[in-house]
């Protein structure tokens, strides 16, 4: 049975609506968020629209509209890595089982995805920036031609790099990529309010050089186009215009290449490896003969592994990293920065002590198998701290030195290495104390970090122990007020860093102590509590 390619397209657009219609009607919670963020996309779009339109006219309006088309072709690339559930026609092996040929597969899934939030949303930055862009009929028609090869690289780009990486995104290395789409939020929110406030202060015209470059670029050389009709250089918009056109083939060419592959390669996961050097017997890592002996090492060797292959203890992780190095070291480049803010890190990286239970979920029941005692206990958590430190210690030190060295105030290096260390040393303690009083389950599927019902214990663990933590700190506080406040108090500065290391390590040691009795005492009820996600 063959089909044709007039009939495919249109049964994949509908297979498009259909996805679309029952997933929404999976749940009501499900519902609310798709309307919700549609009228957020909407409303964004509307906006977005009428700001690019005011432009026109601007000296300065064709160095905004092409980098902002180059920077949403980069987000039509990333997204699928990120977010491969937000679209389930981005797997095209769940058609392998069709008589269907690459080409009218292509224009059909090409056709497919132009419905949508998404497409929506870059349709409207489009139109704003031909608006804004175009002057004359001519540099009109440019714009549209322009606009609709913009919307379609846009488009082929994100097909071609989910199909170049589907069986990464199907994997559980590909989940847990999705799980770090919170970093990559993050990181490019710190990116946006960085390139604002530059804008801000050195005007649009900080733009004329890098869109010189981009109106070359494809899909931002379409829009380039437009502008360059404006302009009366109609050679230049026709070569701009082919310069998308060629990266439009390119891009099918290669999904085409990609979709062959896929739909007549055999799946991995079926084959019998029959190399028997590609076989590998698994031993112990040079990880262990790192580490101490006994139960420490251990524990902290199985802490370490949870950190490099539990999907969500990596994101959390990573997440961490990444916020503690960004936010001090953006505000010292944009020079409002403080030294102190590289306590960030130590913050940031001190509250992955919160909940260590919470991570072993239901296979606690193993854990607490092995704590008999209140030294058991303690020597649990302690390998766990111990665990945390191996990373937080030298990164927390690696911030706090690139924040000074941006800063350029040296002077002040050992006080605020010692206050992060006491820091680290509070959460650590209170981390530990808050493990065994408030622990709560953390689910294995889907994005929640808390099991349903457990909300209200995670945020009162969190933001009591860091409030805690705090208070824990006041000495240290104390000592640092009145080292930069009094008269002579510099000559004494230095002393802040032994004496912020030895006081985190005392109160840490002493939160450990205060939470292994009752650790060893609520093992039923912390398994219990662990075990609902």
């Amino acid at each position: 049975m063959s089909t044709t390619t007039a009939s495919i397209t249109p049964v994949v657009v509908r297979l498009k609506l259909s996805l679309l219609h029952n997933g929404l009607r999976q749940s009501s919670g499900r519902r609310a968020a798709y309307i919700g963020s549609a009228v957020a996309v909407l409303l964004s779009s509307a906006l977005l629209l009428i700001l690019l339109i005011a432009l026109r006219g601007h000296d300065h309006a064709a160095s905004v509209v092409v980098p902002l088309v180059a920077v949403l072709a980069v987000g039509w690339a990333v997204m699928p890595l990120f977010f491969p559930g937000g679209d389930e026609t981005l797997d095209p092996t769940r058609l392998v089982m069709l008589p269907l040929r690459p080409r009218p597969l292509v224009r059909a899934l090409l056709a497919a995805s132009l419905v949508g939030i998404g497409p929506l949303f870059t349709l409207c930055v489009l139109a704003g920036s031909v608006v804004s862009v175009a002057h004359g009929g001519v540099a009109y028609v440019v714009g549209v031609v322009g606009g609709a090869l913009a919307l379609l690289v846009c488009v082929a780009l994100a097909r071609t790099v989910a199909a170049a990486n589907i069986r990464l995104l199907t994997s559980r290395k590909g989940r847990d990529l999705a799980v770090l789409s919170g970093l990559f939020v993050a990181i490019g929110a710190q990116v946006v309010n960085f390139g604002a406030q530059r804008l801000s202060s050195g005007g649009l015209g900080q733009l004329d050089a890098p869109a010189e470059v981009l109106k070359w670029v494809p899909p931002a050389s379409a829009i380039g186009a437009a502008d360059s009709a404006s302009q009366g250089s109609y050679g230049v918009a026709v070569l701009q215009l082919a310069l998308s056109a060629l990266a439009l083939v390119a891009l099918l060419a290669l999904w085409s290449r990609h979709l062959t592959r896929l739909m007549t390669s055999p799946d991995g996961s079926t084959l019998q490896a029959i190399d028997a050097r590609a076989t590998r017997e698994r031993t112990s890592t040079g990880l262990s003969r790192l580490l101490p002996g006994g139960r420490t090492g251990t524990v902290m060797e199985r802490s370490l592994r949870y950190v490099w292959r539990d999907p969500k203890t990596k994101a959390a992780w990573v997440t961490s990293l990444a916020i503690g190095l960004i936010v001090p070291l953006f505000n010292a480049v944009q020079g409002t920065g403080s030294l102190y803010f590289a306590c960030f890190a130590a913050g940031m990286l001190g509250v992955q002590m919160y909940n260590q239970f919470g991570q072993d979920t239901s296979a606690f029941w193993i854990v607490a198998m092995t704590i008999s005692s209140t030294r058991d206990a303690y020597v649990e958590l302690r390998a766990r701290a111990l665990a945390l430190l191996v990373i937080t210690l030298p990164y927390a030190t690696l911030v706090t030195v690139l924040t000074t060295a941006l800063l350029g105030d040296w002077p002040k290096l050992p006080e605020v290495l010692g206050l992060s260390f006491a820091l680290l040393g509070a959460l650590l303690a209170t981390g530990a104390w808050t493990s065994a009083r408030f622990p709560y389950s953390i689910p294995q599927e889907g994005h929640k970090n808390v099991a349903p019902g457990q909300s209200g214990l995670a945020f009162m663990a969190i933001l009591g122990g860091m409030v805690g933590g705090a208070l824990l700190c006041a000495p240290v506080i104390a000592a640092t007020i009145w080292v930069n406040v009094s008269e002579g108090g510099d000559e004494w500065s230095w002393l802040l860093l032994p004496v912020g290391a030895v006081y985190g390590t005392a109160i840490a040691v002493a939160g450990l102590r205060m939470a292994a009795p009752r650790t060893a005492r609520q093992l039923p009820e912390i398994l219990l509590a662990v075990s609902k996600g």
